[in-house]
């Protein structure tokens, strides 16, 4: 016999008819996946605030900015054909997972080809850049550390 005491099941296990988290919260949410990389109450935000060194991107916070308590944040890049991220370096580390069409990405002195589902660890203090020479969009998740350094953007 199974000892149940061992097994709860949490408020994220059974689900919720709340989608959205509220800005005080620390409540688990789904935030429904509508296509196209679009997700239910999730909006467009800039990429940067200043142009500096990008170009044609589009970001989604997923996880991170809505009063959760993770130690990561999770969002949503696109970068639409001819567009770059900023060539930048910074304390903390992150991944990105291409999810959408094909891009470059820039590490150090090293330039690869990332694809569909290819995952990529970006250390500390990497020289790093995505750039989408291709004629579709490139998407990708990025997952960082919730308390992060600012990027000291490189020319």
């Amino acid at each position: 016999m199974k000892n149940k005491s061992l097994r709860q099941t949490s408020f994220c296990e059974i689900g919720s008819s709340k989608k959205i988290c509220r800005k005080d919260s620390n409540r688990c949410a789904l935030y429904r996946y509508k296509g196209d990389m679009t997700w239910q109450g999730i909006a467009d935000e800039p990429y940067k605030t200043a142009a500096d060194g990008w170009s044609n991107i589009v970001r989604r916070v997923l996880i991170g900015g809505r009063g959760e308590s993770a130690k990561f944040h999770v969002r949503y890049f696109e970068i639409a054909p001819g567009g770059t991220s900023s060539l930048e370096r910074h304390r903390h580390e992150h991944v990105v997972i291409c999810v959408k069409g094909e891009g470059v990405v820039r590490t150090g002195r090293t330039r690869r080809k990332m694809r569909y589902m290819d995952t990529l660890y970006i250390s500390p203090d990497t020289v790093h850049q995505l750039r989408n020479p291709n004629d579709v969009p490139f998407g990708f998740l990025c997952i960082v550390n919730a308390r992060r350094d600012k990027p000291k953007v490189l020319a």
